[in-house]
């Protein structure tokens, strides 16, 4: 059997060098489309940075060569995640053994028994040492590990070490039934803690789960302010959410809003134009006897000065280590 030399192994991979300010420019624009699910369009992008030597973008050329074969380890994704594996990347070591690319492909680290053993060794003394970063990916080692105890172990080291990622899933699993809670309401609220940490970090998915739980709570005010904050962040769920409600605050009743149709029609213009995003479009076409011709084009000219290009860009927010 061969075996592939890991060059890393004794940290994780710090940055690569910095790119030239074209190449820095192609990998922003691949990440913006893989975050908004446009894996194949972003590769051309990615792999501009990928052959430039940066390890995020080589392992973004793994997710997106594997997301457009259903999930499965091809060949050119076994080759991005070995090229990115060879520089410390834990999570591309972990796509290496989910794919059986030591037991079936004949890849495997040298001088160890798989993959994710190579992974451990990366991550372990980093995490040991503090790193909250690592912490978080020993929670994903050990789930490969199948070994759950010690990953959520890892995961609430993480979260209370201040990694705002660890925080966020953390929330999330208390909501769907991690822990010992008497009521429902301490659940939420032990759960709106730990988003409110990773919120005031300015981390998106955080703010997205504290407009969660506000709904749940049927606390929409507030629910309202988060969805409005972490839209203006980038979040594509909650941009759709705030045109919509704008477009017509009767659709639910988190919509916390008086009904403004010209933004709410600019807001979605926006998306559909932009990201040719069908639901937004769905939505305008339900709606659009609530404008006249004027309102339309008042509103499509306020797309073009507010909400097309607007930064953050959009995203859903993906996982790095996704399935």
């Amino acid at each position: 059997m061969s075996r592939l030399l890991v060059v890393a192994l004794l940290a994780l991979p710090i940055s690569s060098w910095a790119l030239e300010p074209e190449v820095q420019a192609a990998k922003d624009e691949g990440m913006r489309l893989y975050n908004i699910g446009h894996s194949t369009a972003a590769l051309p992008y990615l792999q501009q940075a990928a052959d430039a030597g940066d390890v995020d973008a080589m392992y973004y050329m793994g997710e997106a060569e594997r997301r457009q074969h259903m999930m499965g380890l091809t060949r050119a994704a076994m080759a991005w995640y070995l090229r990115a594996a060879a520089e410390g990347d834990v999570h591309s070591m972990l796509q290496l053994f989910r794919g059986g690319a030591c037991t079936a492909g004949d890849h495997c680290p040298e001088r160890y028994e798989d993959w994710h053993h190579a992974a451990l060794a990366v991550a372990q003394p980093q995490a040991e040492a503090g790193d909250p970063d690592a912490m978080l990916l020993m929670f994903d080692i050990y789930r490969m590990f199948d070994q759950p105890r010690r990953a959520g172990d890892w995961l609430e080291r993480a979260a209370e070490a201040g990694q705002p990622e660890a925080q966020t899933i953390l929330g999330n699993q208390i909501l769907d039934g991690r822990g010992w809670y008497l009521t429902n309401g301490r659940r939420l609220s032990a759960a709106e803690a730990w988003f409110r940490k990773a919120a005031e970090q300015g981390h998106v998915p955080g703010m997205e789960g504290l407009a969660r739980v506000y709904r749940n709570k049927e606390e929409f005010e507030q629910g309202w302010e988060w969805m409005i904050e972490s839209s203006l962040h980038g979040s594509y769920q909650n941009r759709l959410g705030v045109g919509w409600c704008y477009l017509d605050p009767s659709y639910d009743q988190r919509c916390r809003t008086d009904k403004n149709v010209v933004k709410g029609w600019a807001v979605l213009y926006s998306l559909s134009k932009e990201f040719k995003d069908v639901d937004a479009r769905d939505i305008m076409s339900w709606n659009q006897d609530e404008l006249t011709e004027s309102q339309r084009q008042e509103a499509e000219a306020l797309a073009e000065a507010e909400w097309i290009g607007r930064e953050p860009p959009l995203s859903n927010f993906p996982s790095r280590f996704g399935y």
